[in-house]
């Protein structure tokens, strides 16, 4: 350091307050915290809500128009809306829906007594369907249907249906056990399959077939050509994001599903780590305020001699270097001591976050570091502005 910093230094030390300092330090040192907490928490977090094994996996929304009228609406998916919905950030994949065209009635025995009812087969890429099980396929000439029920059809028959017809309660073991008589009508064909139940689905609310089967059963049976799709489902990462709300409110689409309590989970956690984020800015921002008047008045205590020093020769840069080192060395400790307890801190959760996950969750503190130095920089960049900006005045006044 040269010695005219250090004579200029010892000449004006005497006005410095120890207290105000103090003051700023502990405030900014708070807010610093909180801020690198924040991120910090959220970068050990991300890989259970966006990672390969992550914990909150994607969520599905099913979409439709809206029924304006009473009798046949016609309003349905063109290539050009499904396209556009595939070119958008927020949604990761789009399936269609394949509808029966063709008539469809069930029936199955049971405790004696005959069930029959007229149904309705759907059909979506396998890729949306959340059932795995090696049945799952069909092939030209066969005579068994695969098929998955909604779980939600099950507990209506358990705990209502059954219940007032005073029929047993089924499990899903089973159900599976039963096979169904399937009856296909269309275009003069009539013929009988057996239908397999193979899972049941927690996502879809219809009765699902593979899209094999659909693909070959409506060109036989259905007198009609091949129709546009009335529903959709989206594979979105989030389905809390604003711009995918906007995004079917603008093209006045209906969704079906609800996003999942996962989800609904992630986005509150992100609300309340940007709320926590903002708690810290908020301190910073108030210690960068205390130490602005207490810089501004420190500097009226000095005015006499800071205007003495310019008088003899001092530059304006060269009498505000030691307030400079003063900012320098807070924010520089400040940052220091924050990071310490963060990382500190740290060690703390992370063996429970990689206990809930089930793996060893590796992350890297380089967010954190580079959030923190670019803070610290500003707050830094402000305080010599506000400084030097202050003695230049000074010596223009002279």
């Amino acid at each position: 350091m040269p010695k005219s910093v250090i004579l200029i230094w010892q000449l004006l030390r005497k006005h410095i307050s120890i207290f105000e300092l103090a003051i700023f330090f502990v405030a900014n040192l708070i807010g610093m915290t909180v801020i690198l907490a924040g991120v910090q928490l959220y970068s050990d977090i991300r890989p259970l809500l966006n990672g390969e094994q992550t914990l909150i996996g994607s969520d599905y929304l099913v979409i439709t128009h809206p029924v304006k009228r009473v009798g046949i609406n016609s309003e349905s998916f063109s290539l050009e809306d499904i396209e556009d919905m595939e070119h958008q950030e927020f949604i990761d994949a789009v399936g269609a829906f394949s509808a029966s065209q063709f008539e469809v009635n069930g029936s199955i025995m049971f405790n004696g007594r005959k069930l029959s009812t007229m149904l309705f087969f759907e059909s979506i890429p396998d890729e949306f369907i959340d059932v795995e099980t090696d049945e799952w396929r069909f092939e030209d000439g066969a005579k068994v249907i695969p098929i998955i029920l909604p779980r939600n059809y099950l507990n209506l028959y358990n705990f209502g249906f059954s219940a007032t017809q005073q029929l047993p309660q089924i499990t899903e073991e089973m159900i599976k056990s039963v096979n169904l008589g399937i009856n296909l009508r269309g275009k003069e064909h009539s013929d009988d399959f057996t239908g397999r139940i193979v899972g049941f689905s927690d996502r879809l609310n219809t009765i699902l077939v593979p899209d094999a089967f659909m693909s070959w059963a409506n060109s036989y049976y259905a007198d009609a050509e091949e129709s546009r799709p009335t529903r959709l489902i989206l594979k979105v990462a989030d389905p809390t994001n604003p711009a995918l709300s906007d995004y079917l409110e603008e093209h006045n689409y209906v969704i079906e599903n609800k996003p999942a309590e996962s989800s609904k989970a992630l986005f509150i956690l992100k609300v309340c780590i940007a709320i926590i984020i903002c708690i810290g800015v908020l301190f910073s921002l108030l210690s960068i305020i205390i130490l602005t008047l207490s810089i501004y008045l420190l500097l009226q205590k000095n005015i006499t001699k800071l205007e003495n020093l310019v008088l003899i020769g001092y530059t304006p840069s060269r009498v505000a270097m030691p307030y400079n080192l003063i900012t320098l060395v807070l924010n520089l400790s400040i940052l220091a001591v924050s990071l310490v307890i963060i990382f500190l801190t740290q060690d703390l959760y992370m063996e429970q976050l990689s206990a809930i996950a089930g793996y060893q969750i590796a992350t890297s503190p380089s967010m954190t570091i580079i959030v923190g130095v670019l803070f610290t920089a500003l707050i830094i960049a402000f305080n010599f502005l506000i400084i030097n900006r202050k003695i230049r005045n000074i010596s223009r006044k002279r």
